[in-house]
């Protein structure tokens, strides 16, 4: 039913743009344009959009009412391209991103050469659903402006990533004890675990090669990361407690370590155990593991 319903929001999608003389082409990438990882149940739709201006159609959703009853909408930046999208949701809880692309940034990449990023997104499947000018078949195929270099760390990213991530376990620990429960978890939760994720990339590459298939944003983490991290990841999120952000930045910090030592060892990078070890004691001596949740004070 919802593989049906989509296209009938596809096909609205396909007369209402091809009705409209400043709509160029229209073309859908991710889970429902690719072999690799296809859509199921509860993927999204994502929509490109070449239009002559795009502003309008940001600045106003009324035109939604063309591709059916629009629940929520609002702007959202493209996580790819530095766009923008507007994110719909019709009836029925289906999500459909439409991301639009001015008519001349489609020329210039035709007459230049793709950002990597964009040559990317179109390897993992493009389907066009009207192109006015012939313009996207021969897009897709286009060469990059580079070839993508291999996804492994320098030596000096490596150490960027891992002082990052020690400088804000002592940061988490100022502000449990200054009573900032909320901005701790949230960067514990949230800034750590982003820097962890990239080091989780990196793991995987190590492991397998620069080539290996990490996938965007921890997409389908659970069917590529090592197994050990998954199960470890768990523990190292918190409760909005002051305690249990305490348990859990040390459980990060944990988790953390042995990735970073296995990944250095793989790559034949120098792990800053001195950095490491300043942070421990440091953590050790200002919010040692036993004290109570009482002695944490606001």
């Amino acid at each position: 039913m919802i593989d049906r319903a989509m296209d009938r929001i596809i096909e609205r999608v396909i007369a209402w743009g091809e009705a409209r003389p400043d709509i160029r082409a229209a073309f859908i990438v991710g889970s429902r344009a690719r072999a690799d990882h296809p859509a199921d149940e509860w993927s999204d739709l994502d929509v490109v959009i070449v239009a002559d201006d795009p502003q309008p159609y940001l600045a106003s959703a009324e035109w939604l009412s063309a591709i059916g009853d629009a629940r929520l909408t609002f702007l959202e930046p493209t996580a790819v391209g530095g766009l923008t999208e507007r994110r719909a949701l019709f009836d029925g809880g289906l999500d459909v991103d439409f991301t639009f692309i001015p008519t001349g940034y489609i020329q210039h990449m035709l007459q230049h050469a793709l950002p990597v990023e964009v040559a990317r997104v179109f390897q993992h499947g493009v389907r066009i659903l009207f192109d006015k000018d012939a313009a996207i078949a021969g897009l897709v195929h286009a060469p990059p402006s580079e070839q993508p270099r291999l996804k492994l760390p320098t030596s000096a990213e490596y150490g960027e990533l891992v002082n990052d991530f020690l400088y804000h376990a002592i940061w988490v620990a100022k502000k449990l004890r200054r009573g900032e429960v909320f901005v701790a978890k949230t960067s514990c939760d949230i800034h750590m675990k982003w820097l962890l994720l990239r080091l989780i990339e990196w793991h995987a590459q190590a492991i397998n090669g620069p080539v290996y298939q990490t996938w965007h944003a921890g997409r389908f983490l659970e069917q590529w990361a090592d197994p050990r991290i998954i199960a470890d990841l768990g523990s190292t999120y918190a409760q909005y407690d002051a305690a249990d952000v305490r348990r859990a930045l040390y459980a990060s910090l944990r988790v953390f370590h042995w990735i970073a030592l296995e990944a250095a060892d793989h790559l034949q990078y120098e792990y800053p155990h001195d950095a490491h070890a300043y942070v421990e004691t440091w953590l050790n001596a200002q919010l040692p593991k036993e004290t109570q949740q009482h002695n944490i004070r606001a």
